[in-house]
């Protein structure tokens, strides 16, 4: 799996997993955070969630056609600094008036600026890695590693942020509920009926740190708490980006051979492979089509952040008993990720001893999860955010079965190509959202609920079962698809090819606000059959335009 990979896979690999812990951080409170702090709708914050990714995955468009002119690495350097910028200023605290508003729109622009920097560049230089023939083979395995290096730093954001935001709402005798952001406002503004003013001031009740308080206090005091716990939340970012920083130059010598456009090689009089006008026009014209594709495997998997967190917070139980509790307990999943690693070594050790001590360190990690998972609670209190830590943490997990399945059929000859996979992916993804589908039947749909948590919860499972279904379709179609752009794409528009996969990405996150915006207007099961239904037509078109996808290939 590792084996035989260059050096400066690693490097790269790392320097994105500090970044992208960051992200992800930031990312599983956002939406939390604009509705608490602004009382925005579900309608426009799930707005403003996907016009925030669509520019995150737009703007490597423009940041990799700046590559092609200036170089890559350049261009990723100047990313790291305006990304730290944003984060910077998102995680200072304000009010919720227009400066407050302003400053964190600024901020979201920094941070989408300085992503398409930094990205789909890096992603470039890993794929310029691979342009040598001794390590052409490894091309799809690489990206595959890649992409769960992304999901190591993932897989512990929403711990991080809840832990801040725990953390910080604790200092000041108050404890994360659901139900008040939305009620508070509703007292604020006036809106409350006397059902919900009960049920706030019961849940206020709880809180030691809001004796004393009159309702309109407690419900100012906990916004304002809830908001800047958010805040320093999001200062975890910084901190990971400065990590990026120190791993991306100090292992730069590893990979700087990879940081050469077409144009620095034709200064340096290295030879790139000329294509005729013909090769150039049908390889775009493949990468188009996929790109099409994609867009709508975006809108549905991103509603991780979108209506899934809004399921999560309305719909699921908050607490957890049994063995579900396990996951939700990241030491226990990071050492279960780890040991499927040193489950592989047991069968592709060369040795006998690396067998056995691959065995005795599964047999370890094994141990250690279990004592984590023992030291819990026998009643677990979870919020919305950590669910988001599962599609990481099965990317991870699968990762090695991913590689060991496809490597088994390459042997055989059997291996399917990068089109192909993708086409399966959009199948896969539709399975999950049947699992969804089925878990909301019968449940009242968000206009019934009026902004409220549902009286009727259902089990976690469901929603971790959908994010493991998906992470399958992730699998087959998100490094696949950033592998076989790195592939086809002609050498002179490489950067603008990888910005174009994340543009089409942008558009897919862009839509990812059609079932927010349908979320008070459709049964709950509606929303889930409308992705449904995109996914298995997309999966129609890209299988039956297969030949000329492959054929751009060869």
């Amino acid at each position: 799996m590792f084996k035989g990979q260059p050096k400066g896979l690693f490097a790269l690999a790392l320097a994105n997993t500090g970044e992208r812990f960051g992200y992800y951080t930031m990312l599983a409170i956002f939406l939390l955070f604009i509705q608490a702090k602004f009382g925005f709708s579900s309608a426009a914050a799930t707005q403003i969630y996907s016009i925030f990714l669509a520019a995150v995955y737009f703007m490597p468009l423009l940041g990799g056609i700046l590559a092609d002119k200036i170089g890559f690495g350049k261009c990723v350097t100047i990313g790291i600094g305006v990304m730290f910028l944003g984060y910077l200023c998102l995680s200072i605290p304000t009010g919720p008036d227009v400066f407050g508003k302003v400053l964190m729109f600024g901020a979201l622009a920094l941070i989408s600026i300085g992503t398409g920097l930094f990205k789909g560049n890096l992603q470039v230089m890993v794929g310029n890695l691979y342009d040598d023939p001794k390590y052409s083979a490894k091309r799809d395995s690489a990206f595959s590693l890649f992409y769960m290096a992304i999901n190591i730093g993932a897989m512990f954001a929403p711990t991080a942020a809840k832990a801040v935001t725990n953390h910080f709402l604790g200092k000041s005798g108050l404890s994360y509920d659901a139900n008040v952001p939305a009620l508070a406002h509703q007292f604020m503004d006036g809106t409350i009926s006397m059902e919900n003013m009960d049920k706030l001031t019961g849940i206020q009740m709880t809180m030691t740190g809001a004796s004393g308080m009159d309702l309109a206090t407690f419900c100012s005091t906990y916004i304002e708490k809830l908001s800047t716990a958010y805040n320093y939340g999001f200062a975890v970012a910084c901190l990971s980006l400065i990590v990026s920083v120190l791993i991306y130059f100090s292992c730069r010598p590893w990979f700087r051979h990879a940081d050469v456009n077409a144009k620095q090689a034709k200064a340096a009089h290295i030879n790139e492979p000329e294509l005729t006008p013909e090769q150039t026009k049908s390889r775009i014209t493949a990468l188009l089509l996929v790109f099409a594709v994609v867009i709508f495997f975006w809108m549905s998997f991103h509603q991780n952040g979108a209506t899934m967190t809004l399921f999560a917070r309305d719909y699921t139980q908050s607490t957890v008993e049994g063995v579900t509790r396990i996951g939700f307990n990241i030491w226990s999943l990071a050492l279960i990720a780890i040991s499927i690693y040193t489950l592989a070594g047991t069968v592709q050790s060369e040795t006998g001893r690396g067998k056995m001590l691959s065995g005795i360190a599964t047999l370890a990690l094994w141990g250690g999860a279990y004592f984590f998972y023992s030291q819990m609670d026998q009643t677990v209190r979870i919020q919305p955010s950590d669910f988001q830590q599962f599609n990481p943490f099965f990317v991870v997990a699968l990762t090695p079965i991913s590689l060991a399945i496809f490597g088994a059929l390459a042997k055989k000859g059997k291996e399917p190509s990068a089109p192909r996979k993708i086409g399966l992916g959009m199948i896969v993804a539709a399975a999950g959202f049947f699992i969804l589908t089925f878990g909301s039947i019968g449940l009242a749909s968000p206009k019934e609920l009026g902004g409220t948590v549902s009286p009727e919860l259902v089990s976690p499972n469901w929603l971790i079962s959908t994010y493991l279904v998906l992470t399958f379709a992730e699998l087959l179609l998100s490094p696949m698809g950033i592998s076989f752009v790195s592939k086809v794409a002609p050498p002179k528009y490489k950067g603008a090819m990888m910005g174009c996969w994340f543009a089409a990405t942008a558009v897919g996150n862009y839509l990812v606000s059609i079932p927010g915006l349908l979320w008070d207007k459709l049964p709950l099961w509606g929303i889930w059959v409308l992705l449904i239904t995109l996914c298995l037509l997309s999966a129609l078109f890209i299988f039956s335009i297969m030949k000329k996808l492959e054929n751009a290939t060869k």
